[in-house]
């Protein structure tokens, strides 16, 4: 739905209005130069960064090292981004993408409260102190509200706290299979059998422990219960 909307929000007779000395041939090079970043501005605005921070944290301290593998993690990322987004999602459709179909509001318009949507979505993941901090390397502000910061400060700030967040969530959830690293080498060495790595013993035990109490799960759903229902 946003990305539809973006398209033709940023659609070639408008870029051609702004742009009238470039030939058609030049500004559609432009046009889809610019879509190449689309994507990745999304998830930028979105939760998907901290999902992949702890994912990721989380197969590291499985010890399972490329399993699962990269693409696996990345999809599961975007489908629990998708599931937090949902509301946003819902709102920019009904306020945004409908109207612009029908033709009752301009793609600028309806780009802008698509904006709007998901900058309240960012302000509610961001903490104050980021918002100060980016504020004043802008130069910008006072500001009466969080909500009249400009986007380009939020977006930013956003972003920091999100990874800020996602490495004490992964940090919260390393430690339970540091412990049993530590116990598994604690106890091989007491047992006078140095040579065998602790890894090798601990793996198992980590990966029975965590399907024992059906972590998937759990870690999906805290990722998702740790945005407040924001979305």
């Amino acid at each position: 739905m946003i990305g539809a909307m973006l398209v033709q929000a940023t659609a070639v007779p408008t870029l051609s209005a702004s742009l009238p000395s470039l030939s058609s041939s030049l500004q559609i090079l432009l046009l889809m130069s610019a879509l190449t970043l689309l994507p990745a501005a999304l998830l930028m605005m979105t939760c998907f960064t901290r999902i992949i921070i702890v994912l990721a944290i989380l197969r590291q301290a499985l010890g399972l090292g490329q399993s699962p593998p990269n693409q696996l993690l990345v999809g599961m990322a975007l489908l629990l981004t998708v599931f937090v987004m949902k509301p946003s999602l819902d709102r920019i459709y009904d306020t945004a993408y409908q109207p612009m179909v029908a033709g009752s509001v301009g793609a600028d318009v309806a780009l802008g409260r698509a904006g709007d949507v998901l900058k309240t979505f960012m302000l509610s993941q961001t903490r104050e102190s980021d918002l100060r901090k980016f504020a004043e390397i802008a130069r910008a502000g006072p500001f009466a509200s969080p909500r009249d910061v400009p986007l380009a400060v939020v977006l930013p700030a956003f972003v920091a706290s999100e990874l800020k967040t996602g490495m004490q969530i992964g940090f919260v959830i390393y430690l339970p299979f540091l412990v049993i690293d530590l116990i598994v080498s604690s106890i091989l060495m007491s047992l006078g059998m140095m040579m065998v790595s602790p890894a090798t013993v601990s793996l198992p035990v980590k990966l029975a422990l965590f399907v024992t109490i059906d972590g998937w799960t759990l870690v999906l759903g805290s990722l998702a219960k740790s945005f407040g229902g924001a979305g």
